[in-house]
């Protein structure tokens, strides 16, 4: 295939892409939105909640390393098209099962346990492609107008679904996501996963590795990689004081400041505008030149943001200064979660040799969320037995200290050492 060609590819993957993140996004957060909302107000409790975040986050935890090795072994294309495929089928199943016993807390924990198993395979078989699918001179795009895709989905998704949860049956939420999927299958059998591949390299007689061997080898490409293990540690403790957040938001909008589910809705949206916006900004600015330093400023800015959550816990407000309040606050979080991310991501996919991508993303998954469940099950308990407040402002600190120390000056000068004797703050103002 010509130069031409191949580029006139790569760009109708980069658009199929965003479409088909768009359309499986929009379902899956239409389905998120309705079956959290139903937990909190069947339960009224934080650790049931929890407990189906949970279900979301422990199965890719424990098998994001496997799903890696086999990314890394056998056709990214067939696994992102399996895994669309099971989704399909698993909602099915509870749409079944709904019509048939009823909605109950143990389907829905269940069904969230295997949608996270494949969502876990096609991210980790999509991620490790973008070089396949993508050229490298637009891999910064690629990934803003992922990201754009998702937000644009995550604005409309939970406004639709605060209007429409209790107009319609849960069977209706559950159909949508059923014909999103669909969709997103037939626009990714489209797709050429190996455009820009490496072809590689055969040797007569080699025998084939086994799973445990190609983690291993994983595990050893991935300690000869300091920035990658920096980002580890530090992508481990964010994950960790996030779960004060992801647990303690909901709760707190739903059960003590009672926010009705359509304003809990655009609350959700505003944090995907934010996203949106700042998806459009790395898509279309040069590349960022100290990705470390842009994340650092990002976390900790995500601390405060965290500990701002509870500023209406603290002063009495009127139910619209709270629902404005939110919208702005989650703005500012979504926009600072994309600078985060997005350097990071884009620094990762030009580091990372092609052949270790599925193992090595997955090995940081499994790192960066090894501590979420524990963080889940612990801010379940402490939200139902002590103020929010102040378990929000506690782990806003821990966060920004935390942060503080593990990526000092001297962390990020190893990371960049071009960066020699300037100052890490001056540079990282520059590289925004």
């Amino acid at each position: 295939m010509d130069a031409k060609l191949k580029l006139k590819k790569a760009t109708y993957h980069l658009y199929t892409f965003m479409i088909s993140k768009l359309i499986s996004s929009f379902g899956a957060q239409v389905y998120t939105f309705a079956i959290s909302f139903y937990i909190l107000q069947m339960t009224g409790s934080a650790t049931s909640f929890a407990t189906n975040l949970i279900c979301s986050i422990l199965p890719r935890t424990v098998l994001a390393p496997f799903a890696g090795a086999i990314t890394d072994r056998y056709s990214k294309k067939a696994i992102v098209i399996s895994a669309q495929i099971a989704t399909t089928l698993t909602i099915g199943g509870l749409l079944v099962f709904t019509l048939t016993s009823g909605l109950s807390l143990g389907a829905i924990y269940v069904t969230t346990s295997i949608l996270s198993i494949t969502s876990m395979f096609s991210g980790i078989a999509f991620t490790s492609s973008i070089t396949a699918l993508i050229n490298k001179e637009r891999i910064q795009k690629a990934m803003s107008l992922n990201q754009m895709s998702i937000s644009f989905a995550a604005i409309g998704s939970p406004a639709i679904g605060g209007l429409l949860y209790g107009t319609v049956s849960m069977p209706v939420f559950l159909v949508m996501y059923m014909a999103a999927s669909i969709i997103a299958v037939f626009l990714e059998s489209t797709m050429n996963f190996k455009l820009y591949a490496t072809p590689k390299k055969v040797v007569e007689g080699e025998q084939k590795e086994t799973i445990w061997q190609s983690i291993k080898l994983g595990i050893g490409y991935l300690k000869l990689q300091p920035i990658i293990l920096i980002m580890l540690w530090i992508g481990l403790m964010v994950n960790f004081f996030f779960g004060a957040f992801e647990v303690g938001y909901s709760y707190i909008l739903i059960e003590e400041l009672k926010m009705e589910s359509q304003h809990f809705g655009f609350t959700q949206g505003a944090f995907s505008a934010g996203m949106l916006l700042m998806s459009i900004y790395f898509s279309m600015r040069k590349e960022v030149k100290y990705p470390i330093l842009v994340s650092k400023r990002g976390i900790l800015a995500l601390g405060a943001i965290i500990g701002a959550v509870s500023v209406p816990l603290l002063t009495p407000l009127t139910y619209h200064l709270v629902f404005g309040y939110y919208l702005v606050l989650m703005f500012c979080f979504g926009s600072v979660i994309i600078i985060v991310n997005t350097p990071l991501q884009v620094m990762l996919q030009k580091t990372i040799d092609d052949k270790y991508k599925g193992r090595v993303f997955s090995i940081i998954e499994t790192m960066s969320m090894a501590l979420i469940p524990l963080g889940m099950v612990l801010y379940g308990f402490l939200y139902d037995k002590f103020p929010g407040q102040w378990i929000l402002l506690l782990s806003a600190s821990l966060l920004i200290s935390a942060t503080f120390v593990l990526a000092r000056p001297a962390v990020i000068r190893k990371v960049h050492p071009e960066l020699g004797g300037a100052d890490p703050v001056r540079e990282e103002v520059r590289t925004v």
